[in-house]
């Protein structure tokens, strides 16, 4: 575990980030002590836009309808 002042962190980010990803790094500012935690980088999630596939789609009330027509004709050959 490493502790260093802010006026040190301030003058070597670079180091202490790195040495963030080996052990604790602590900094003291103060009354207050922050911990340097490194965390993967999140991307955001790629949003498409609607395609041909999507436009030529149906509804839920077609498919309902659908599913009704199929299961009548299997009920009807019992």
């Amino acid at each position: 575990m490493q502790v260093v002042s802010s006026a040190e962190f301030a003058t070597q980010q670079e180091k202490f980030f790195l040495m963030a990803h080996h052990q604790r790094v602590l900094v003291q500012s103060g009354n207050y002590t922050y911990r340097i935690m490194p965390e993967p980088t999140v991307t955001e999630p790629a949003i498409f836009e609607p395609d041909e596939d999507f436009h030529n789609s149906i509804s839920m009330e077609d498919v309902r309808e659908r599913l009704h027509k199929v299961v009548d004709k299997l009920y009807a050959k019992s």
